[in-house]
């Protein structure tokens, strides 16, 4: 293959051409209509909260949780598990931790346990704070994992079972342990000399404000709870024709706050200690 058979890099708010006129009549849009390059999903993710200064970010948690912090510049780290991407717009790239299994940790214990989400998100909310603390400890790791571990042999793994522990309880367990993983992966960044400074919660889990509050105490950073996130295409389209893009990304509305507590805080802080050791005394049977 050569250069001359794929087609020009752009940016991915610049105009790459117009809407065919079959097109354009077909869907009843006025001729010459631009097309904008567009974006990848963490990209378009980003511009949807307004990411998109070096620092700003996002944490999406969903099937799979992502937490991704723009940069000035490339910088891939392989050894940790951490990608490097393009932004969609210009001179700005992402640095992007992943957790494999993440709201589908809860979605597999919803289908073991014959319950929906809310449900289950209900009951865990609802455990006593001592409970929390002798919750068993639960490594997310349905589907192997990526950051920071790189370990595709990786697998889920409750901690401290016992006959007092119920549904909910597991339920609490499993999204302690997701927000340990991706206070796992917020390490990497930072170890790699990622600033971050300001990052909101997208996602469906993003919907409970118990499992939002868990995160930022666990990760102990304030996480913002945007409002809208959508006319992404519409963004970058008016950029690409013209719009001014401070105006045009910015989202209008001001976000819900979750501000890390500090005596929760100190606790998770310990309990993620003992998980990130449980991995440590594991890892060597996976394989097996």
């Amino acid at each position: 293959m050569t250069q001359a058979q794929v087609p020009a890099i752009v940016e991915g708010c610049r105009a790459t051409g117009v809407v065919l006129a079959s097109v354009a009549t077909e869907l009843g849009l006025p001729p010459n209509v631009l097309v904008a390059a567009g974006g990848g999903d963490t990209a378009t993710s980003a511009l949807g909260v307004g990411a998109t200064e070096p620092g700003e970010g996002f944490l999406s948690l969903g099937t799979s949780g992502v937490l991704s912090v723009v940069t000035e510049r490339f910088r891939p780290s392989p050894e940790l598990g951490l990608h490097a991407l393009c932004h969609a717009l210009p001179d700005r790239w992402h640095r992007t931790s992943v957790v494999l299994s993440a709201a589908s940790c809860l979605r597999w214990l919803c289908k073991l346990t014959s319950v929906d989400e809310d449900c289950l998100l209900a009951e865990a909310e609802n455990i006593s704070e001592s409970a929390r603390h002798k919750a068993p400890l639960f490594l997310p790791y349905l589907s192997g994992e990526r950051t920071p571990h790189n370990d595709p042999y990786a697998q889920g793994v409750f901690c401290g079972l016992s006959h007092s522990t119920d549904r909910g309880t597991l339920a609490y367990s499993a999204i302690e342990g997701v927000a340990f993983a991706l206070s796992d992966g917020l390490s990497a960044l930072r170890a790699d000399g990622t600033r971050d400074t300001s990052i909101r919660l997208i996602g469906g889990g993003a919907r409970s404000a118990f499992w939002a509050q868990l995160l930022a105490d666990a990760l102990g950073i304030v996480l913002h709870r945007p409002f809208e996130t959508s006319y992404i295409a519409a963004r970058l389209g008016c950029v690409a024709g013209g719009g001014d893009l401070t105006s045009v990304i910015r989202p209008r509305l001001r976000p819900q706050e979750f501000f890390p507590q500090d005596d929760r805080r100190q606790i998770l802080s310990e309990r993620l200690a003992s998980y990130r050791s449980l991995y440590g005394d594991m890892r060597w049977l996976f394989p097996r």
